[in-house]
């Protein structure tokens, strides 16, 4: 929604907000760029009489905004309906989708384009480190979208991406998630199957290999030409990893070297992200080459596996993961950079599904790289995460941000990395912390 904020600011707008207990970067990024915002909603709000009003999917019936805009007979839109009624009209639309890796897929695939002189608009769900901003109407044709397949709003409950019909789309993986809106994953898998009915023939899907989940979908039908993606297994475009952590790595197109990407990122997640975005780069008309320069000097997504404390030997992370799999797959980059020194990691399980316990063996099981797991339990949680334990007995479950700090300032010795997960704003914990140490 702060995204949206930007874009309609640079149609020339006026525009204002209300949201609750904003917290950084987005708080941040909108004072940045003077857009009003209102913390709490109230129906007073809306007394400027708005043309129009945007409500995002978190606000439902009973929101004394939502209430107001009804009552009141105010026009109003769903945030995807708006994008592909105001910007995606007549531009070539590049999605990215998937239950991991859509934003930092996302920012990579919009800095190659920008790197390469096409000045792409883009809308992504965090901040490119690269641009320092989430949204831009950009000055092209292309517009990168990060294609979420939650709903759009209240009376809209349909998956996000259904509005956007890309030319280029990324599916780069599907797990049960959203567990607040789904049943199950099947219902997941019918969603992404209503965004492929979406893709034109002459368009262009890309996804890797391994998916299995994705290629059931794709085996539902589909009428758009698909580019597979592997490491260091067969496909048409591959990465053989030249440093174990994903820190180096040559991409191949059917068996000739394309390039050698050198980066500060790990994990081969983030290849396989690369990989996607150097596809699609390629079907906008970038070379394959062009895409792996400009991936050199890919910065990274603000919060994902950001460094934010360096002090005293003792490194401390900053990272959105807010699933099992992308815990895991975070932790084994690290694992692999790192070597056999000492990683901390602490889990806000904030998400919708984390709060259900949907995946409480998975999260257990997803830490397990780590020296010591701590795990946060606030009181409105809605299960009891002393199940972790019976996975997993180097767990600690800590009630209070006060807990956590004195468990890490009594592991912390020596050299040692620290890995705060959440995405939220963790109560503050990173402020304190670096007070702490």
């Amino acid at each position: 929604m702060g995204g949206l904020a930007l874009i309609a600011r640079e149609f020339g707008y006026s525009v204002s907000g209300s949201d609750q207990h904003v917290y950084p970067p987005m708080s941040t990024q909108l004072e940045q760029q003077n857009i009003k915002l209102f913390d709490g909603y109230k129906a007073e709000n809306l007394d400027c009489n708005p043309d129009l009003v945007v409500i995002g999917n978190a606000l439902s019936r009973g929101n004394p905004e939502v209430e107001a805009v009804l009552n009141r007979g105010l026009p109003y839109t769903s945030g995807p309906q708006w994008l592909a009624e105001h910007v995606l009209q007549n531009r070539w639309v590049l999605a990215v989708s998937g239950t991991h890796g859509k934003t930092t897929t996302s920012s990579m695939l919009s800095w190659i384009l920008d790197f390469n002189g096409l000045h792409p608009g883009f809308l992504i769900g965090g901040i490119p480190l690269n641009f320092g901003i989430s949204a831009r109407l950009g000055k092209s044709d292309f517009f990168v979208i990060e294609a979420d397949e939650y709903d759009c709003a209240f009376f809209d409950k349909r998956s996000k991406f259904v509005h956007y019909r890309p030319r280029t789309a990324v599916l780069n993986n599907l797990e049960y998630d959203h567990a607040d809106i789904f049943e199950n994953l099947d219902a997941i898998k019918k969603q992404f199957h209503h965004f492929i009915r979406t893709i034109p023939s002459e368009g262009l899907i890309i996804s890797p290999a391994g998916e299995q989940h994705v290629n059931e979908v794709l085996n539902m039908g589909c009428w758009t030409p698909v580019v597979k993606t592997a490491i260091d297994s067969e496909a048409e475009w591959q990465a053989k990893l030249l440093k174990s952590d994903a820190s180096q790595f040559a991409v191949f197109f059917q068996g000739q070297i394309q390039g050698t990407v050198d980066w500060k990122l790990t994990g081969r997640h983030n290849v396989l992200n690369a990989l996607s975005a150097i596809v699609a780069a390629r079907h906008v008309g970038i070379p394959a080459k062009d895409a792996v320069t400009a991936l050199q000097s890919f910065q990274n997504v603000k919060r994902r596996m950001e460094t934010i404390i360096c002090r005293h030997g003792v490194t401390v992370y900053d990272d959105f993961a807010h699933h099992p799999t992308a815990i895991k797959t975070t932790l084994d980059g690290l694992r692999q950079q790192v070597g056999q020194e000492k990683i901390l990691v602490i889990v806000e399980p904030r998400s919708n599904t984390m709060r259900l316990g949907v995946h409480t063996q998975s999260l257990a099981e997803s830490m397990s790289q780590a020296d010591k797991a701590i795990v946060y339990q606030p009181e409105n949680l809605g299960w009891d995460l002393s199940q972790l334990l019976q996975y997993d007995k180097n767990i600690v479950i800590c009630n209070s941000l006060e807990a956590i700090i004195d468990t890490i300032k009594a592991e912390a010795g020596g050299v040692c990395h620290v890995l705060l997960m959440s995405n939220g704003s963790f109560g503050g914990i990173y402020n304190r912390l670096k007070l702490e140490l």
